[in-house]
């Protein structure tokens, strides 16, 4: 009997898995993962770079047509829908990030959401669940192909080369495409693959998300067709194998209807954000707010201008060194920034990113006096990294605190209560209350829905007044 190819034997699985395959606890995580990804998603409308894509996209239409998040009667095709949807959960780098490195969610959700909505028979929750995981799974075992991919990223930004086969996979998994047209998605959505990592730190960095969306939907739609692609794209060394220097690609094990599936979700939980930002600088903050909190402790009023020095001690990655940034996207990738901010502050929040906080001459004199070292054991990996904040004032005297691992890292997850409250600040900049609380009965009891198409009306009702989105815990929490 021939071996099927590695490619082969991810065409059967994302084919033969169902709803009876899912567990109770990949069912959880991945409803706190479609939670964060919807709040994220929205409070993203309200960014520069989404109403540019925004208003690209509308001068496209199509008969089918779904709903763009946020925008009450607005409408796209939904690779399109996709597309914009992409980019807003991304939009303030916002959203979840997984180990090895890559943010899952955005990449599928929106796609699968789109797509839900197009379809003539409607999917259910469970089918919106089953596609969404099998959507992680594809991202969890090709990641796990690399040793590179277990390290912060030099060269590509991962969603973009991991989450739009994640993408292709979901949605032909949405549409019921054989184990032949799966295949087939996976080879149209690998020559959409690959972002330079010289693009992260801009507004085209969210365009890296919604593109890994838009061309999964798009490759499993044009599978469906009949378009076909190399039957071994993920075997061969100029397939897949051209992201990662160290690929080495083994089958995904075989899917009996009756047996159990052992899914990368359950044993690789998932990182939400506490504020907009790179992951790293999660560390970076709490670490600060450590330092600030035993300057405070010693003397109440300590007048933060007599900060002589301050020594981040991080790992070496080029990406998120970012001295003197000038754009909130260049903060949000600032090992820097993140500091001083905490440091004033006791906390970063969405605010902190803003022109009026950016501009303030106390953080740009802050600013001038942090010097970065990076000790050789601190590894430029999210699992193994560590910060390091060390402050000296102007009476000699030094404060020095460490931070290991950030709330809301995988090892030290956010509580339900703090991430549904992450949830409904995010949301509620942009959404009615009732909107807010019917997307939150959905999610928690997806499984019983029957169409989950109606969370795109709910993502439509629009609030009459903004309100501020206030900052719901401290960096130090």
């Amino acid at each position: 009997m021939i071996r099927k190819s590695v490619t082969e034997s991810f065409g059967t699985a994302i084919s033969t898995l169902s709803t009876a395959h899912l567990t109770d606890g990949v069912i959880r995580r991945s409803k706190r993962m479609m939670l964060d990804t919807l709040g994220v998603g929205l409070l993203g409308t309200s960014t520069p770079v989404f109403n540019v894509i925004f208003q690209y996209s509308k001068r496209y239409q199509a008969k089918q047509n779904s709903s763009v998040w946020g925008r009450p009667g607005s409408f796209l095709p939904p690779h399109y829908a996709a597309f914009v949807n992409g980019v807003g959960v991304h939009s303030m780098d916002f959203d979840d990030t997984w180990h090895p490195a890559t943010h899952p969610s955005g990449a599928v959700l929106p796609a699968l959401l789109a797509l839900a909505e197009s379809l003539p028979s409607k999917p259910s929750g469970l089918d919106l669940l089953l596609a969404f995981n099998v959507g992680l799974e594809v991202q969890g075992r090709l990641m796990r192909f690399s040793k590179e991919a277990y390290n912060i990223p030099k060269r590509f930004h991962p969603p973009t080369v991991v989450g739009v086969m994640g993408s292709a996979a979901a949605t032909a998994k949405l549409l019921g495409l054989s184990p032949s047209q799966t295949v087939a998605a996976l080879a149209i959505a690998c020559s959409s693959a690959g972002a330079p990592l010289a693009n992260a730190a801009t507004q085209t960095k969210p365009l890296h998300l919604g593109n890994a969306a838009r061309r999964g939907l798009e490759a499993s739609q044009l599978a469906l067709l009949g378009l076909e692609g190399n039957k071994h794209i993920l075997d061969l060394e100029s397939g897949f194998s051209i992201f990662y220097q160290d690929y080495f690609p083994r089958h995904l094990a075989e899917v009996s209807p009756t047996s159990q599936y052992s899914w990368v979700l359950e044993d690789q939980d998932i990182a939400f954000k506490r504020f907009p930002a790179h992951l790293g600088m999660h560390w970076v903050a709490d670490a600060a707010v450590k330092v600030r909190n035993k300057i405070h402790i010693r003397e109440p009023n300590a007048d933060l201008s007599q900060i002589k020095r301050i020594v981040l001690r991080v790992p070496s990655s080029r990406y998120i060194d970012c001295p003197l940034p000038v754009t909130e996207h260049e903060a949000r990738h600032s090992y820097q920034f993140n500091c001083c901010s905490a440091l004033l502050d006791g906390e970063v929040t969405v605010d902190s990113f803003s022109s009026k906080m950016m501009e303030r001459k106390a953080l740009k004199d802050l600013l001038l006096k942090v010097n970065l070292e990076n000790p050789i054991d601190n590894q430029a990996s999210f699992e193994k990294m560590y910060c390091e904040v060390v402050v000296e004032m102007a009476n000699r005297e030094t404060h020095t605190a460490r931070c290991n691992t950030f709330y809301g890292h995988w090892r030290k997850p956010l509580s339900q209560e703090h991430l549904v409250r992450k949830f409904k600040n995010n949301a509620s900049t942009v959404l009615s209350t009732d909107a807010v609380d019917s997307i939150l009965q959905v999610i928690d009891s997806l499984e019983t829905v029957t169409d989950c198409s109606v969370l795109g009306s709910c993502m439509q009702f629009h609030k009459h007044i903004n309100q501020s989105n206030d900052s719901y815990y401290s960096a130090s929490a």
